[in-house]
């Protein structure tokens, strides 16, 4: 039996088989199979959190909805700054 007097940990574990780069990558590609624009989809689901934005297609969906909205920006951001920097 279990001391009620002492507090239960509980850790819930990160899913990090995948990187968020991947994920943007698999969303964009399922969004380009469906025909739609992938860049407008993404930025629609970003701004708004709607997840209809991206299709179900390939699982593409569930996979960005695996990552947060913000942690999209900054991989996204970070991929721009990092291409703008060997153009200069």
């Amino acid at each position: 039996m279990k001391d009620v007097n002492q507090t239960q940990y509980f850790k819930v574990t990160s899913d990090n088989s995948i990187s968020v780069k991947e994920i943007i990558e698999l969303v964009y590609k399922a969004l380009s199979e469906k025909g739609y624009n992938p860049v407008n989809q993404i930025v629609g689901y970003i701004m708004s959190g709607d997840p209809t934005f991206i299709t179900s297609h390939n699982n593409a969906r569930s996979l960005i909805m695996k990552v947060e909205r913000d942690e999209l920006v900054e991989e996204l951001l970070r991929e721009y700054i990092k291409r703008k920097a060997w153009e200069d």
